[in-house]
């Protein structure tokens, strides 16, 4: 008997089924809607069902949906709300590390037992004793204390895991790279639409709300944009750090293809930056070219770029050449040391280094002005804005704890770049290893201005990026085999184009 909605109304439990399709497809909307509720988790069922099925049959397919996720989970018109922000990532980096063990066999572990793991490791370690921190005399919290370490820790390994375990291979780190331009290339067309063509409700409500007093200046003659990212800053640095990145893999591709999507993408995230008026983001650019410098080991390429970075830096410190638009004065303020808003932080510091002399050990993790009640000795510090990614950890894990990451972070750094120097052949795999580390340094020296480095996405692209660079000379013999075949393919492109244009002439 042929199946059709009309057979199905006919059956004694037609009705029954379309009641459940109704039932069904209010769960979905509730959802979109509302976030997470028992109705509708437990009638969204079959959803979770399919999805399993989809999960251990398309494993990349999960990978694809994380960096999906990552890059728009704080996005103001993300369709999913009333939910922990952290949690759509938290559980797909889970999932894809229970894939990977499950199928033992094709588990490349060996990738990620690497420099970088042990620091991450000792830091996770450090963070894992800080449960025990009781500095503000209210006892062990443990809910707290997880609630941060999650953040400040855990997302870190779960990066280097998923990053080393999914990407290995040339096709799929190509088709990374192919999928983080393409995000990114969203990015800088939001903040163009938002420049030209305007704010949605939501984004709306951000600037009038929570955001005015950072996002709205010079009295609402400039509005900082922000893009797809929680704020201006974020998205700012992380524009910096991309452009960084995307302008090396160009320089060092041999495939034309290649060059001109990645030259594309990082000249897109270079401009798209400014509407940000995050100053931060100018001086991320000049160090991760700066660092390039070093890595390329090459003069034809130090000379040109340092005499553009000399050159670049004295027309915005010494002259006033575009001051006619907004964001490229508000870069430009960056380079004045009597900025009302550097002064600010710099009298905040100096109040938090005198709380801390009584916390060596910091406030303690997830401890902040939600919990430290208003007649606690530390009250003050739980409420003072730290501005910056490492004044937040110094703030909470004291001058140990700031010691500790900064260890960790230089020494992980100098291990990828050890492994760019010395242990890729190719040139290209090579470029591609040196913009993920300049990249990272463009990303630290934002946390050390802004609050953005536990930020989503930069967290899992920037130290998902270095642990990659970690587990490239594993596969830079099929790399070399894999752009043979695509400069062969485009040299043949060429050649037919050549005969064709000639056998037009005839």
């Amino acid at each position: 008997m042929d199946f059709s909605f009309s057979t199905i109304k006919n059956e004694t439990n037609g009705g029954r089924v379309i009641i459940l399709l109704l039932l069904f497809a209010l769960a979905l909307y509730e959802f979109v809607e509302m976030g997470f509720s028992v109705f509708a988790v437990v009638c969204m069922v079959p959803v979770l069902v399919i999805g399993i099925i989809l999960i251990f049959r398309y494993k990349m397919l999960t990978f694809w949906l994380l960096c999906f996720t990552n890059y728009f989970i704080q996005w103001k018109d993300f369709p999913v709300q009333g939910i922990p922000t952290s949690l759509p990532n938290e559980m797909l980096e889970l999932l894809l590390l229970m894939l990977a063990i499950i199928d033992v066999k094709e588990l490349k572990l060996e990738r990620t037992a690497n420099l970088m793991l042990g620091t991450l490791v000792v830091w996770a370690l450090f963070c894992t004793i800080q449960v025990l921190n009781d500095s503000c005399g209210l006892g062990i919290q443990i809910g707290a204390w997880y609630a941060g370490a999650r953040m400040m820790a855990f997302q870190l390994l779960y990066a280097l895991f998923v990053y080393t375990l999914y990407i290995t291979t040339p096709k799929v780190l190509v088709k990374y790279l192919y999928v983080w331009g393409a995000l990114s290339l969203f990015a800088a067309f939001w903040v163009w639409k938002q420049q030209h063509l305007g704010l949605t409700p939501m984004e709306n409500a951000f600037l009038q709300g929570r955001g005015h007093s950072t996002h709205v200046i010079n009295g609402g003659a400039t509005i900082r944009l922000f893009s797809v990212f929680s704020d201006a800053a974020n998205f700012g640095v992380n524009m910096a750090a991309t452009g960084v990145a995307f302008l090396i893999f160009a320089i060092t591709t041999k495939v034309k293809k290649h060059k001109i999507y990645f030259l594309i993408v990082g000249l897109a995230c270079v401009w798209a930056m400014f509407p940000s008026g995050t100053r931060t983001a100018t001086f991320c650019l000049g160090a991760g070219i700066f660092t390039y410098v070093i890595l390329s080991k090459s003069f034809k390429i130090a000379i040109p770029v340092a005499i553009f970075g000399v050159f670049a830096y004295f027309i915005l410190a010494f002259t006033t050449i575009g001051n006619g638009n907004a964001s490229i004065r508000r870069m430009r303020s960056g380079f004045d040391k009597n900025d009302a808003s550097a002064n600010q932080r710099t009298i905040n510091q100096a109040v938090m280094k005198k709380y801390l002399h009584d916390a060596p050990w910091g406030l303690g993790i997830g401890m902040g002005y939600e919990n430290v009640p208003s007649n606690n000795k530390f009250r003050k510090l739980a409420t003072i804005p730290p501005d910056s990614e490492y004044v937040f950890i110094w703030i909470h894990t004291g001058y140990v704890g700031i010691v500790v990451f900064v260890i960790t972070t230089i020494i992980m750094f100098i291990g990828a770049c050890w492994v760019v120097f010395f242990r890729i052949r190719n040139a290209s795999l090579r470029g591609i290893g040196a913009g993920m580390c300049c990249a990272f340094v463009a990303i630290q020296l934002g946390g050390y201005a802004n609050q953005v480095l536990m930020q989503f996405p930069n967290c899992l692209l920037f130290y998902g990026g270095l642990a990659l660079v970690y587990a490239l000379p594993y596969f830079e013999d099929e790399w070399s085999g894999y752009e043979a075949d695509l400069l062969a393919e485009q040299t043949e492109k060429a050649r037919l184009k050549l005969e064709k244009k000639k056998a037009s002439r005839v």
